[in-house]
C-alpha cells in the first residue's frame, strides 16, 4: 500500500473513478484538465493505492487565514465504496494530518455536506470539532 500525490496525467485519471463517488457531476473527459487547472493554484490530489488499485482519494490545499492561521484545507476525501470499512479513508486522513504537521499548519479544516452522516461520524471519531456553518450563494 502507498499514498502518493497524483502528479502525472495518468495518476490523475486513475483517481477519477473514486472521486466521482463524491463528486458525481464531474465528467471523466474533463477531470484531468480541471485538476491541472487547480494544481496551478496550489491544489494537491493524493491517492491511496493498494494491490495496484486506487482505493481512496483526497484533494487539498494549504491556506493562510486571519481566522485560523496556516491550515491544510481538505476539499475532497473519499474512499471507494466497494472498499469501505477497510481503513483506507482513515489511513488517508491520518496522512493528511501528518502533512499538515510537517508543513507547520495550525489546523486541518474541511467542509462536509449536511446529509453525509457517515462522514460526520468518521470525522468526529477522529476528534474533529464542528465549529462553524458554511454558507453558499449560487450565482449561476
Amino acid at each position: 500500500m502507498k499514498i502518493a500525490l497524483a502528479e502525472t496525467e495518468a495518476d490523475i485519471a486513475r483517481c477519477y473513478p473514486v472521486m466521482v463517488e463524491l463528486r458525481p457531476h464531474l465528467k471523466a473527459a474533463e477531470f484531468t484538465a480541471r485538476v491541472r487547472k487547480q494544481q496551478a493554484t496550489g491544489f494537491y490530489l493524493a491517492y491511496l493505492e493498494d494491490a495496484g488499485e486506487v482505493r481512496a482519494v483526497s484533494g487539498f490545499r494549504y491556506l493562510e487565514t486571519l481566522a485560523w492561521g496556516k491550515i491544510l484545507y481538505v476539499d475532497d476525501l473519499v474512499a471507494d465504496p466497494a472498499q469501505r470499512s477497510r481503513g483506507y479513508g482513515g489511513q488517508l486522513f491520518d496522512w493528511l494530518v501528518a502533512q499538515a504537521k510537517q508543513n507547520n499548519c495550525d489546523e486541518l479544516h474541511l467542509d462536509s455536506g449536511v446529509q453525509r452522516f457517515g462522514a460526520h461520524r468518521f470525522y468526529l471519531a477522529r476528534r474533529m470539532d464542528i465549529n462553524c456553518h458554511h454558507f453558499a450563494l449560487k450565482l449561476k
